[in-house]
């Protein structure tokens, strides 16, 4: 799992580049993986077998948004039993989301997005820190 991919779902090209950027700054040689919303990354998920290390999500998406995609991955039975750390990482950190997102859905974490890229590699990297060193049921 450690090794497995890093799947960026972010329908903006550049923050996802800021985001490729840092992980790649990080030292981290993980595959990444891009989607620009939640139905090309459930389509992913649901058709491959690559191992996923972990999911860095946007809230606001066309087609669909993150919240969606993060319930359809709860109520798959195959995609549940993957574990795979899912990490919201949005300018759209309202009160609502953040009460959904951990309420009802089994996520890992919620992010709100830095203007700094300093401030953005230490939030990243401690996310990625932190599983790297957990124990996971699909390692």
């Amino acid at each position: 799992m450690k090794n497995g991919n890093i799947l960026i779902i972010e329908d903006d090209a550049d923050d996802k580049e800021i985001l490729e950027d840092v992980i790649v700054s990080l030292g981290n040689t993980n595959k990444i993986v891009w989607k620009i919303n939640g139905a090309e990354a459930l389509s992913y998920l649901s058709a491959s077998n690559e191992k996923m290390f972990i999911i860095f999500c946007d809230m606001n998406m066309p087609i669909m948004n993150g919240l969606e995609l993060k319930r359809l991955i709860d109520a798959d039975p195959v995609l549940r039993k993957k574990s795979i750390p899912f990490v919201f990482y949005s300018t759209a950190a309202t009160q609502n989301a953040i009460e959904e997102a951990y309420t009802t859905l089994s996520i890992q974490g919620f992010f709100k997005k830095e203007n700094d890229y300093h401030k953005t590699k230490s939030i990243v990297n401690t996310i990625l820190e932190y599983w790297k060193s957990c124990i996971h049921p699909n390692a």
